[in-house]
Parts: structure tokens; sequence; C-alpha cells
């Protein structure tokens, strides 16, 4: 099972000082920062997701890379731009979602696959739009007449993309895109795109779908599936399902949820094979915007709060070296905690069960299982604890890209059952 990661433009800087939360004077991001690849052992992932949105924007607007850097991964072409190793494969796209509000999707075929070409992509994704619901029970006659046009603009477009990287002799290998709204639409978009000339799938617009939606449509696709045809979930992240997916022809997918959970999650912060630990936050008092509000709207002492900060910080780090108590540390996180983001009680409803918002038992979780020493990626053998602390981009996407490792060994011990081993 192939792990695909899609590029945002993350990556850490290898002179960023955590005692001084500097980076070097010297630093020029392009040239020292680092990608997870590059700072990860084992590899973090087997192949590279690049949308044609996010590099050159779309009706949304400007993309996320500058002029320069758009310059740059064109006349570089992405294994080099992005520094890859020679086995990580890369997979181009549209970004459906920048542009799911447009009557017709903002690209042609021509300028997709110029732009796969010129960035030298392994694989490309036709053109696809994204359908907005899912229904498996409605008929034929009674579907929204907007999900059957989606349905229709994607073939459309899948067999132009296909007959054009046959006409221009391209070496790329054409991903067709099926969308649909039920088990049966999506089988019948497969069955179009296998006699189109596809021998590989990707299925979109299947994110919000519950497990066993996404299983029910597998199960329908395999009915018309024929033996070499591949299938790509395209931003899927189900581990306890990937096995049973395997078994429907599911050789790849595509997630950023991993990488995302150790900063947006709030809780499961730092994944291990077993489980997963809430990140323990020291909040910046002079970067972090709801403290910053919170000082100025005469709420909390600033010097009280990066008197705590530094303290939280110095026993944090006392603890990792084993010169400081779990308890210590635990009392001076509560009264940081206490000081800049009070627990609330909530009641639960039904059981009228109070339960407290405070992270503090989470953070003892994390603090006496100490994840970061018995992890085998190269990050947490050079950071140590402060991979686990939830404080500004540079530890955060430490911890993102330490999750990515996990998730892709998870992955790695899955079998596509219809690949024997040599």
């Amino acid at each position: 099972m192939k792990f695909y990661f899609p590029d945002s433009l993350d990556q850490v800087s290898p002179t960023f000082n955590f005692l001084t939360e500097e980076h070097s004077p010297y630093r020029v991001r392009q040239r020292d920062d680092k990608y997870a690849h590059e700072v990860l052992e084992p590899q973090p992932y087997d192949g590279l997701l690049v949308s044609k949105a996010i590099v050159d924007g779309s009706v949304k607007g400007a993309g996320k890379y500058t002029m320069p850097q758009r310059q740059r991964l064109y006349r570089l072409g992405v294994s080099e731009y992005f520094r890859l190793p020679a086995n990580v494969v890369t997979l181009g796209d549209c970004g459906a979602f920048n542009y799911v509000n447009e009557e017709v999707p903002p690209y042609t075929t021509e300028e997709v696959l110029d732009f796969y070409e010129r960035c030298g992509f392994h694989s490309g994704i036709s053109i696809d739009h994204v359908i907005f619901g899912y229904n498996p029970k409605v008929s034929d006659a009674e579907v929204d007449s907007s999900w059957k046009e989606r349905r229709q603009i994607s073939l459309r477009y899948a067999e132009e993309f296909h007959a054009r990287v046959q006409d221009r002799g391209n070496k790329i290998e054409p991903v067709g895109a099926a969308q649909g709204w039920s088990p049966a639409s999506y089988a019948d978009s497969v069955k179009r795109l296998q006699e189109f000339g596809y021998q590989r799938i990707a299925l979109g617009g299947m994110v919000p779908l519950k497990t066993q939606d996404i299983l029910a449509c597998l199960k329908e696709i395999d009915q018309v599936r024929l033996p070499e045809t591949e299938l790509h979930l395209l931003g899927i992240t189900r581990v306890g399902s990937m096995e049973e997916f395997a078994g429907y022809g599911v050789t790849s997918f595509d997630s950023t949820s991993p990488f995302r959970q150790a900063f947006m999650d709030d809780r499961n912060n730092y994944h291990t094979v077993a489980e997963s630990f809430t990140a323990i936050r020291v909040p910046q008092v002079d970067a972090n915007p709801a403290l910053k509000r919170q000082v100025l709207a005469g709420n909390v002492s600033q010097s009280e709060a990066k008197r705590n900060e530094r303290e939280c910080l110095k026993r944090l780090r006392a603890y990792d070296q084993r010169d400081e108590s779990l308890e210590r540390v635990l009392e001076v996180l509560e009264e940081y905690e206490q000081l800049v983001d009070p627990p609330k009680i909530k009641i639960n409803k039904i059981t009228g069960k109070e339960t407290s918002t405070t992270r503090i038992p989470n953070y003892r979780h994390t603090l006496e299982s100490r994840p970061w020493e018995s992890c085998r990626c190269s990050l947490c053998a050079t950071c140590g604890i402060e991979i686990a602390i939830f404080r500004g981009s540079e530890r955060n996407k430490r911890r993102g890209f330490h999750n990515l490792t996990v998730f892709a060994d998870k992955m790695h011990h899955i079998k596509h059952p219809h690949v024997q081993e040599i």
C-alpha cells in the first residue's frame, strides 16, 4: 500500500535553536530548510502529491507558491525541486476542492497536461468535479441534476485526458478520476474509465463518507474492476480499514491527516503504533495570538505569563534529563494552564456527568510514557522532549513529520492480496 503525502510546502529548519527560539542569521529557507524526507529515517512516505491549484492558484485566487517558488518548480521539475530520493514517486492533480463551488472546472485538459509535463510528474490525475452529496438509495430519476452533470464533466475530461496523453506520446501515467454519489454510480464511473483505457483510477469525493459507505462503493466497483486496474483513494485515512480496502484493489492513497493532527487535533498530537499522546502546550507569550489578546485586554499579566512560560520549559527539559520530578512539572504546567486557558466544566446532557477540559491528566500520561525515547525516527532521537511540546511551527511540524513515519510504518505492513511476494 503506497502512501502519498500532499505537498503544502512544509519544511523545518535544522538551524533552529530550541533554547533561544531563534534561527541562524545566515539561514536561507529554500536552501537550508528541509522537507520531511530529508530529515527523517525511516522514509516517511512513498510518494508526493502536488496540486495545480496549490502551485498556480485557481478561481479562489493565488496558490500557496510565491512567483519565485513557482518558477523554480517549473525550471527544476518536481523531483529536483523537492530534492526527492529516487524511490519517491510523484503524482499531480488539479485540486478539485479549490474550485468546488464553480459550475465547471477552471482548467483545460491542455493546461493540466502542460503542468504535469513541465513539472515531470510520474503520474497525473484527470480533471474532475466534486459531487456535493452521497445517497445510495436515490433512484436514477430522482438524483440531483447537478450531481449527474458533475459526473459527466469528470468523465468527459477523463476521456479527453487519456487521449491527449496518448497523442503526445507522453511517458506520464494517466490516472482517471472517478466521481459518484452511490456505489452504483462510482462503479459505473470506473467501468467507463476502464473503457477509455485507464489502468489506474483515483476515487474522489469520498472524504466525508463513513467507512462502511466507502466499503460499499469498493464492493460494487469490484464487480466491474478489471484485474489489472489499481485504485487510489483521494484524501482518505482509515488505518483500521486499509487492509480491507486493499482487498478491493486499493493500492495507494494520500492524506495530510497524520501531519495535521500534530497541531490541529485537541488531544491526539503525538502518534505511536500503539496509541496517540497529547502534546504538552506551552504557548509563546509573545507569539500566541489568543494569549496576546488576553494580555492586551488586561486579563493576563504579561510578566507572570512569561515567568510561567520559562519555568514550564525549564522543568520539562530537566524532566527529560531525569533531573526533575513528574509532580513538579505537572504543578507548573497546571499553573500555566490556569493562567492562559482556564479549564471549563462540561456537563453531559444525557448522563449529567461533569467533565473538565483540563489537559493535565493527558500530560501526565505523555510524560510518564516518554514516547519520544522509544521512537526510532531520527527526529525524536535528536529533539528529545522538544518534539512533544506544542509550541510554534518548528516543534509542531517536526511532530507532524514524526507522525508520518508512524503512519507509513502502519501502512507498509498491509500487503495487497493481488501482489505476489518475490
